[in-house]
């Protein structure tokens, strides 16, 4: 969209908090970037230029508004939408593989030459993952400085930078102040004047959304198909154990009036982006509702349901293997029966975890962990057995790699190739676990009973058909089919 300028220089005078993320405004005479809302006067039309990323902008010698605050806006909703390689390359700069692994590890995740993720990069986002990973460091190092009482050498530790002297080198370039000088403003300003009260061990931070965000069904899927042990509802908070790439963690989320409240306690804070990262995949927080509830609302069957609670987010999850093990024991059961099911495995092979503020007692065990699970001891038919057995062996093994970094229709030909995965397993594991917004489990049950409510063809083949006018946003169409049932998975929890 950046390159459309007549659109941006209309959204930066309008100062439309809809396009915050998808482009950056970059101010000729002062040097400073902005989002699209600024609240400050647009400059002139020929004082501005219109960039992809905040990394572009920072490597062309701009430094973030102190205003508006432009690493702070939601992520871009195209990396969220595509499955191309640039969109999967930015899922995973966002789960902090660049840091951990490098460049050239980045690249063999996808399938490509360092030199040509580098140059795919830098032609549509105006940088190349190593200064978009930089980027990303930078804005996790503003919200522990701004928001938390950490040691400035713990920010510099959990934000990921190599030494002290970078990080504050790095602070003094993106945003024109030292961390310190970030802090006190922060506190001048007010900023944590209405944040929750210092915890010890415990980082408590605002995740941002573009509204509109219906926190119905998103909360409501989330807690009532919890696993026990694992996962709670508790004080108003989504609570779930976490698997990172250095330890282990607990986050709390609470839906708030313009943010999700997030409270983080980790084993180690180098996970801290990730662990971000990985909750605001989970909450579907960097899609653009107005665009998918546009689409949805030419369809004059599904405008009604659309108008009573716009912005509908797809509940995804924290770990797709997780999730492909907890969908094949949710074949033809109940929502209580496949907790049930999940808790018995997370209670034999899952990893204890301590929860002091709450019941949480397991992580949600692990491919490998489960390979040696004996399938007579399952309460399963033999047929799901010889399933699970063989999607635990295929992810186990590697053969089956299920991430933010699928390809999207290479994973369901993998998917549907194992014993017992038919359209409605592989379609939810699509939707929920690796974010294809345009999944669509047409066989159902919910499905096809608000289908068939609406007046629309109940049958899968026909639905299918009939569906194609919600492209490229059918998974958002399920949540508001499903919406249409009494189940708790639609409600908030109280």
């Amino acid at each position: 969209m950046y390159t459309d300028t007549e659109r941006c220089v209309r959204a930066v005078r309008s100062k439309d908090a809809r396009f915050d993320g998808w482009f950056f405004t970059a101010v000729l005479t002062t040097r400073i970037y902005c989002r699209p809302s600024c609240p400050v006067v647009p400059p002139k039309a020929e004082n501005m230029t219109f960039l992809p990323s905040a990394a572009a902008c920072q490597q062309a010698g701009f430094r973030a508004c102190k205003r508006c605050r432009p690493d702070t806006s939601p992520g871009s909703p195209e990396w969220n939408a595509r499955a191309d390689a640039v969109a999967r390359a930015m899922r995973l700069i966002q789960d902090g593989v660049v840091d951990r692994e490098g460049v050239p590890g980045l690249a063999a995740r996808l399938g490509y030459s360092s030199r040509q993720v580098e140059r795919q990069l830098s032609a549509e986002l105006g940088a190349g993952p190593l200064a978009l990973a930089r980027a990303q460091r930078a804005q996790t190092a503003r919200l522990l400085v701004e928001t938390s009482g950490l040691p400035m050498g713990d920010v510099a530790f959990a934000a990921g930078f190599s030494s002290i002297r970078t990080f504050n080198d790095t602070v003094r370039e993106v945003f024109a102040l030292s961390p310190t000088e970030l802090r006190d403003r922060a506190r001048r300003a007010g900023h944590r004047k209405d944040a929750p009260p210092d915890v010890p061990g415990i980082l408590a931070l605002r995740l941002p959304y573009r509204a509109p965000l219906n926190p119905d069904n998103l909360f409501g899927h989330l807690a009532a198909t919890a696993v026990p042990g694992v996962e709670e509802w508790r004080d108003g908070a989504y609570r779930r154990t976490l698997r990172l790439p250095y330890g282990t963690g607990i986050v709390a989320l609470t839906p708030q009036p313009g943010h999700i409240g997030c409270r983080l306690a980790l084993t180690d804070l180098r996970d801290l982006t990730i662990a971000i990262s990985r909750c605001r995949w989970m909450l579907d927080l960097d899609a653009d509702p107005e665009a998918v509830d546009a689409q949805l609302r030419a369809d004059p069957l599904l405008a009604p349901l659309v108008d009573k609670a716009p912005g509908r987010r797809v509940p995804r999850t924290v770990d797709a293997a997780e999730f492909a093990v907890r969908a094949v024991l949710g074949q033809q059961v109940s929502t209580a029966a496949a907790r049930t099911h999940a808790a018995r495995l997370a209670t034999a092979y899952g990893e204890p975890v301590e929860d002091p503020r709450g019941g949480l007692t397991r992580l949600f065990p692990s491919p490998q962990a489960l390979a040696g699970l004996d399938p007579r001891a399952l309460a399963l038919p033999r047929s799901r057995r010889a399933t699970l057995t063989t999607l635990v062996s295929a992810l186990a093994d590697g053969s089956l790699p299920l991430g933010i970094d699928s390809d999207w229709e290479a994973a369901r030909a993998r998917l549907s190739a194992l014993p017992g995965f038919g359209p409605w397993t592989t379609e939810v594991i699509a939707m929920r676990a690796l974010g294809d917004p345009d999944a669509f489990p047409a066989s159902d049950l919910g499905v096809r009973r608000a289908a068939r409510g609406l007046g629309l063809p109940a049958t899968p083949a026909a639905l299918t058909a009939r569906a194609a006018h919600w492209r490229p946003w059918r998974a958002y169409a399920v949540q508001y089919l499903w919406a249409t049932d009494s189940h708790p998975i639609n409600h908030l929890p109280v």
